[in-house]
C-alpha cells in the first residue's frame, strides 16, 4: 500500500431495526465514498431516517428533512454540494448501496439507497459504491415496514425507520 492510499473503511449504519454493515467501493467510486465518508464522519446523517421504502426494490435514506424538526418535505434535501457521477459495471442487486439524485446525473449529494432486490435497470445511472457485508436481516425488516401513499407511490413508511449512526471503520 502506497502512503497516498487509505486503509479500506466499512460505515456501520445502526438503524432502529439494528445495524447494516457496508463495505466501500473506492476502485470504482472514489469521490462517492469520500462523501459518504466525509458526511458520516461529520454526524450529517445522525437523526435521520429511511424515508422510502419499496419492498423488492430498496431503502432509502440520507435526506437532512427527515430529522426530527427539519423543515422541508423529506427526500428533498442534501448537503448544499452535488457529487459528480461515477457511473461503474457494479450491478444493483440486493445488498448494493447507491447514491440517490434527482434527474440531472450530476445532482447527488447525501441521499442514498440500499437494494434489496435486484434492481439492473439502474446499473449504469445511479453510483453503486458499496455493498452491505452484514445486516441483511435488518434490510430485510426495514423493507417489510408498511407503508402509505405519498405522491401516487406506496413508500412513506408508516412508522419512523432511524438512522441513529451511521460510524466508519476500519475493514474487518
Amino acid at each position: 500500500m502506497s502512503t497516498a492510499e487509505t486503509p479500506a473503511a466499512q460505515a456501520i449504519i445502526k438503524t432502529t431495526y439494528g445495524e447494516i454493515t457496508i463495505a466501500f467501493w473506492p476502485e470504482v467510486a472514489p469521490k462517492t465514498v469520500e462523501n459518504f465518508k466525509k458526511l458520516a464522519s461529520e454526524g450529517f446523517y445522525d437523526g435521520t431516517a429511511f424515508h422510502r421504502i419499496i419492498k423488492g426494490f430498496m431503502i432509502q435514506g440520507g435526506c437532512p428533512n427527515t430529522k426530527q424538526g427539519a423543515r422541508g418535505i423529506p427526500g428533498t434535501g442534501g448537503p448544499g454540494w452535488n457529487v459528480k457521477a461515477e457511473f461503474n459495471a457494479k450491478s444493483h442487486v440486493r445488498g448494493v448501496i447507491s447514491m440517490a439524485r434527482a434527474a440531472h446525473p450530476d445532482s447527488a449529494g447525501s441521499q442514498f439507497f440500499i437494494c434489496h432486490g435486484n434492481a439492473a435497470f439502474l446499473d449504469r445511472q445511479y453510483t453503486a459504491f458499496g455493498q452491505l457485508v452484514k445486516g441483511d436481516d435488518v434490510l430485510e425488516r426495514i423493507a417489510n415496514v408498511p407503508c402509505s401513499a405519498s405522491g401516487g407511490e406506496k413508500s412513506s413508511p408508516v412508522e419512523r425507520v432511524a438512522v441513529e449512526s451511521i460510524r466508519i471503520v476500519p475493514a474487518a
